[in-house]
């Protein structure tokens, strides 16, 4: 038997709902218990099966369940692992696809938008650009190891990409590339709560709390470069930032 059945001992028979959201309901205690830690894999899920007594097929329906919650996760050819809520640094200008690299995570994105237009009058405030610049807008959702993270926009003055196919996974490498990578930003956060059309982007109920951040990145000559707006899901991310008195 492994460890993480030994301390949730038997399925309750007595308890309501169905086999697997039992089996559900006693992992996810044991995870808000820190039976298992962020970034601990779960055990097998033919030993899961062996350790309560069910069938793999309810092992699956479980975890399933868990992952959609964003409770787990799934690595291919690694396993099930718990959720680790990211901890993002104010104080370091990084891109998201570098904050998950840094944890080991994989990251994917879906396109929401990726096209080139001309500025509108908010862009232009943003951006400093006059009527008519040419500006990339890109819209998508970013994934961490599968898990949905977060929504973000970004506007982009158009002298500082060749195209909008030029961004790939990261914004920020392909800015890099042209010489463009913003060298600082000024950051705006509050607290949101997520509009059903986002909600259902990200795979989470409407109305579940996330962080909203406005940032606006600027180039080595001062120049702004880009405007971005991103939504966080709150049940996944922590922004730390270091104070000091100096």
């Amino acid at each position: 038997m492994t460890e993480l059945a030994a301390h949730i001992g038997p399925l309750d028979a007595s308890a309501r709902g169905s086999l697997y959201q039992r089996l559900a309901r006693s992992l996810r205690e044991a995870i808000e218990r820190g039976l298992v830690k962020p970034e601990e894999a779960l055990p097998a899920e033919r030993d899961l099966a062996t350790d309560f007594a069910v069938s793999r097929i309810t092992v699956r329906k479980a975890l399933d369940a868990l992952v959609a919650e964003g409770l787990l996760v799934r690595r291919q050819g690694a396993g099930t692992f718990v959720a680790g809520r990211v901890e993002k640094q104010f104080a370091k200008l990084s891109s998201f696809t570098e904050d998950m690299a840094a944890r080991g995570r994989a990251v994917t994105s879906e396109w929401l938008m990726r096209v080139e237009g001309a500025v509108t009058p908010d862009e232009s405030m943003m951006l400093g650009l006059g009527p008519g610049a040419p500006v990339y807008r890109f819209r998508r959702i970013r994934y961490a190891d599968g898990l949905p993270m977060a929504i973000e926009h970004s506007a982009i003055a158009g002298f500082a990409l060749p195209g909008a196919e030029a961004v790939g996974d990261s914004l920020y490498v392909a800015l890099e590339e042209t010489g463009n990578r913003p060298v600082r930003a000024l950051q705006r956060l509050r607290a949101v709560l997520f509009t059903p059309d986002q909600a259902k982007l990200l795979g989470i109920e409407k109305g579940c709390p996330g962080l909203y951040i406005e940032r606006r990145g600027f180039g080595e000559d001062g120049r702004a470069i880009e405007a971005t707006q991103s939504w966080y899901r709150g049940d996944a991310y922590d922004f730390v930032a270091e104070l000091s008195t100096r």
